[in-house]
């Protein structure tokens, strides 16, 4: 029998919240687009967009310059991320000092990724987990500080209860938010929220959505981090390879029913993987019932 998920009465007076991750990136060409995509963006006023940070640190300069300019050029309130892998807890706290001088306030603090795959080994000097990260944040610089959860559990973790073992360990530490993996299975994500609500996490539990502009790509993702495609997902998809335009109205009703059905549920935070691109994340805006607002909005230079 499956796990009871309980229902919980909707607040049909309280506006949705989002927020959006951003990639730094690469090219001439890539720049343009990301910066074309904050200022469509933009007016759906998120309350921070966040900016990764590559496995082993391997966008270090391209994280910062990216969220620093940002911070100075558009009125969004960036969040960093930063992560334990590959480098001392000196060098961390010296990275994180450094968002704090530039008026970084807001830190998405991960255990991070191994370049190239493998199993996480810490630096013998460095951060061991994302607990411990935070806790150096704090100490650094009383900085917000989000933290990621999994639903569909970690693929480290030696079991559903030691996950979140461990993200009530970041909470304790002082993460003040919890974002999710993405997920595709909306009742996979009610039932975990309940069960971090059963064990204390006592923070909100912001929902991860990816919008599926590329389907192959999208499952490599979630071959990597665990998340299960539906079989009634998957089936939507076939065949779209040659057709970007027919693909991209799935993709647009798939998030679109994801949303709905947890806004049923009372979920009422966001949180959109945008994969740099706006068109899927600003329709999903509006489908939560958000209207852009240009006035007193800043361009974007």
């Amino acid at each position: 029998m499956d796990e009871f998920v309980a229902v919980r009465p909707v607040d049909r007076g309280q506006k949705p919240r989002v927020s959006f991750e951003f990639f730094p990136p690469k090219t001439d060409r890539m720049t343009a687009r990301l910066w074309e995509t904050v200022e469509r963006l933009t007016p759906f006023r998120p309350d921070f967009v966040s900016v990764t940070y590559g496995a082993g640190g391997s966008t270090r300069n391209r994280t910062h310059a990216t969220v620093e300019r940002i911070r100075r050029e558009t009125p969004l309130e960036p969040a960093a991320h930063l992560t334990c892998v590959g480098a001392t807890r000196e060098e961390v706290d010296a990275v994180a000092r450094r968002y704090s001088e530039a008026g970084i306030r807001h830190v998405v603090a991960l255990r991070g990724d191994v370049p190239g795959g493998g199993r996480f080994e810490p630096h013998p000097n460095g951060y061991c987990r994302a607990a411990e990260l935070v806790a150096g944040l704090k100490r650094v610089a009383d900085f917000e500080v989000s933290v990621a959860c999994h639903p569909e559990v970690h693929p480290d973790a030696a079991s559903a209860a030691a996950d979140l073992e461990n993200l009530k360990a970041k909470v304790d530490a002082g993460a003040s938010r919890a974002m999710s993996q993405f997920f595709f299975d909306v009742e996979t994500f009610l039932r975990f929220r309940d069960r971090a609500d059963s064990a204390g996490v006592g923070v909100p539990i912001v929902p991860g959505i990816l919008p599926i502009t590329n389907y192959a790509r999208t499952c490599e993702f979630a071959a990597v981090c665990g998340a299960a495609i539906p079989r009634d997902v998957a089936r939507l998809f076939e065949d779209l390879d040659g057709d970007p335009e027919t693909r991209q109205l799935v993709a647009a009703s798939v998030a679109a029913e994801q949303c709905r059905r947890l806004q049923a549920e009372g979920v009422h935070e966001f949180h959109f993987y945008t994969l740099n691109r706006a068109e899927l994340t600003a329709a999903l805006c509006r489908l939560l019932g958000m209207k852009p607002v240009t006035a007193n909005v800043d361009a974007v230079a």
